[in-house]
């Protein structure tokens, strides 16, 4: 019991008594409490004791406040109400009063006071006096205020949203709250829905289906329940929803209930649908288009080449033609239809029918040994340059399809730099996305610094017969065969181009593993070796002939080109070239002007001509040579360090 007012029916304590020991500690006690006013007041509500809680919250010492009416803590209109009065009168009623409100301080000023005021009554119960604790909690009332206000804006902020329904679930489902959104987009009003399970929402297929048991589960499980799907009106009509749930959970972690947003996206799925139908009409459409300009290319090109076949047919017929007329004519005929051989051919590639005999190859291997080809289908003021991967790239590819594929490029690549630039054949190994996968390709790459592709043609160069060649100067049909050959294999073409700046096309093809012999044959081919004879055939002898002896080659048709390939590629090991050589340059002076660049390259000179000026400085081998002879000269030259 706390501190009692002195009275004449309190029994007297002597110093040294065990209860005036106890009370003094209280005494020190209630006095070392500072965050509590702890003070006794009389019958009639004077203050009789304070404490140094009473001095910090209130502001009052001892002698200013001990004999004042309490009263004086109220304020002005808790005073006019009575309170005070009411307060005493209830604890001696009662026996306790508790309350929280408004009290004043010395200096005026307010703060929120939880007070306890208990009756203290006599053994005999005669009413004595009141025991007071007072404690300001301010920063709870303030913090309360805080919430109290935040929770009535997020609540107004809800009820203000009209174009979501927003609500609360209990844990079985029903529905527990309504806002503006919900009454809007759904149709009920807050009194006709709270109280009924959110399953009216749902279509009479899905309740059957078990979809909102089944929403409730995936929330609790996965922590949070999103799907669009149709849901029902209080009027009946349907409109597509997207739909979230999210479960509520307690401090312990237990479920209070669910919260949803619900959303009325039907225009946006409309607007889907209409655009859904919208790129049908456009693919079919085009599809049409293609269709007619594949029939008319093909009665076009047909049409020349039965016009061919036809005619010579025709003139063989005329009986006064000579034997060699006659030939002549079958020739043509012949001719007409291998083209149309090839025709087929093409359109077979186009559609992805036509038989290919696929192999594991190493691709650096194919554009090497292709390389004279391609080199012979460039003029002289185009650089051509491979740049081949570090390490074996292999494929499965057709070999002959793919070096169409790669003829074909190079001559597109011709006729977009028709004032000299660079064409690079690049390969490398790399992922390449292709339609749901994205496995391991073989990329190789067709780089011209050409004049590039219009934008608005590049979603049209598959197409077949589309071209932007002049008329006579290409059948339209190269890309798309190259397009129905990859992805004949598996693969895909990727086009890079801007104008101005050039063109790269990559045939993607998915990567294969060599065996071992295969991987010793496509090991890299060194040393290099630079080629250089200006009659084709022989060019492409040597270097079928360097090829099969595992020497990598570069080619040239002339001194001029030699050089520029000299001074470009420091990593040539061995010249290797005709004497007889035109447009002014030897062989001889070749290999002279090339010791300047490459003080340490090796050369070896050919002819097939009796030698009148002295070549000593250079060894010779005579045409015709075999590969064996080749092999023999090219070692001893390059062992010989």
């Amino acid at each position: 019991m706390l501190d009692r007012a002195d009275s004449a029916e309190r029994p007297t304590v002597r110093a040294g008594h065990p209860r005036a020991g106890a009370e003094h500690q209280l005494r020190i006690l209630i006095d070392s409490l500072v965050d509590f006013a702890i003070y006794m007041l009389d019958a009639e509500g004077r203050v009789t004791t304070w404490n140094a809680g009473g001095i910090r919250l209130k502001g009052y010492r001892p002698d200013e406040i001990i004999g004042e009416h309490f009263s004086r803590f109220y304020t002005e209109e808790d005073r006019a109400r009575g309170e005070p009065a009411r307060a005493l009168e209830t604890a001696g009623r009662d026996g306790k009063y508790e309350r929280e409100g408004w009290r004043v301080r010395k200096d005026g000023s307010r703060f929120w006071a939880s007070v306890m005021i208990e009756s203290i009554r006599s053994e005999a119960g005669a009413l004595v006096g009141f025991a007071k604790v007072t404690r300001d909690v301010s920063e709870r009332r303030e913090t309360l205020d805080k919430l109290r206000a935040s929770e009535e804006r997020f609540r107004l902020l809800v009820q203000g949203v009209t174009d979501y329904a927003i609500y609360m679930l209990s844990p079985d489902g029903i529905v527990t709250n309504w806002n503006a959104g919900g009454e809007r987009i759904k149709g009920w009003t807050e009194s006709e829905i709270v109280g009924r399970h959110f399953s009216t929402f749902y279509t009479a297929e899905d309740r059957a289906a078990g979809e909102p048991a089944r929403a409730l589960a995936t929330a609790m499980a996965e922590g949070r329940y999103a799907r669009e799907g149709w849901r029902v009106r209080k009027d009946g009509t349907r409109f597509w929803a997207s739909v979230v749930i999210d479960p509520i959970p307690d401090a312990d972690g237990g479920l209070i209930g669910f919260a949803k947003v619900t959303r009325d996206v039907t225009e946006r799925k409309q607007a889907e649908e209409a655009l859904e139908r919208t790129r049908a009409a456009l693919a079919q459409s085009q599809q049409m288009e293609a269709i007619g300009q594949l029939t008319g290319g093909i009665a076009h090109d047909f049409n020349n080449l039965l016009t061919v076949i036809d005619g010579n047919l025709e003139l063989l017929t005329d009986p006064g033609l000579d034997e060699a007329k006659r030939r002549y004519f079958t020739d043509n005929a012949r001719r007409g239809a291998e083209r149309a051989r090839l025709l087929t051919q093409q359109l077979l590639a186009f559609a992805r029918l036509q038989p290919l005999e696929t192999k594991i190859d190493d691709v650096n291997r194919l554009i090497t040994r292709f390389e004279p080809i391609m080199r012979r289908a460039l003029p002289e003021f185009i650089e051509l340059r491979l740049d081949p991967a570090a390490r074996p790239a292999a494929a499965a590819v057709d070999i002959s399809q793919f070096e169409a594929a790669l003829l074909n490029l190079t001559v597109n690549a011709r006729d977009a730099m028709p004032n000299g630039g660079r064409l690079v054949v690049r390969t490398e190994r790399r992922r390449v996305a292709i339609g749901n996968d994205e496995p391991e390709c073989v990329v190789v790459s067709v780089i011209d610094d050409g004049e590039g592709i219009d934008p608005r043609n590049l979603d049209k160069i598959f197409d077949p017969f589309f071209t932007t060649k002049p008329v006579g100067k290409g059948s339209g049909l190269g890309l798309s065969q190259l397009h129905g050959f990859v992805a004949q294999l598996g693969g895909r073409v990727v086009v890079d181009s801007t104008v101005g700046m050039g063109t790269t096309i990559s045939m993607c093809l998915p990567a294969a593993a060599l065996d071992a012999t295969r991987q010793a044959e496509a090991a890299p081919i060194l040393p290099t070796i630079l080629a250089v004879d200006d009659d084709a055939a022989v060019l492409e002898i040597a270097v079928a002939m360097l090829s099969t002896l595992k020497y990598r080659v570069l080619t040239a048709v002339d001194g001029a080109q030699a050089l520029r390939l000299l001074s470009r590629e420091s990593n040539i090991d061995l010249l290797f070239t005709d004497v007889a050589m035109p447009n002014g340059m030897t062989g001889i002076d070749l290999a002279r002007e090339a010791r300047t660049l490459l003080p340490d390259l090796k050369v070896l000179l050919t002819s097939g001509y009796p030698q009148k000026e002295k070549t000593a400085q250079f060894p010779m081998l005579k045409k015709p040579y075999s590969r064996v002879q080749l092999a023999e000269r090219l070692q001893n030259l390059l062992n010989r360090g």
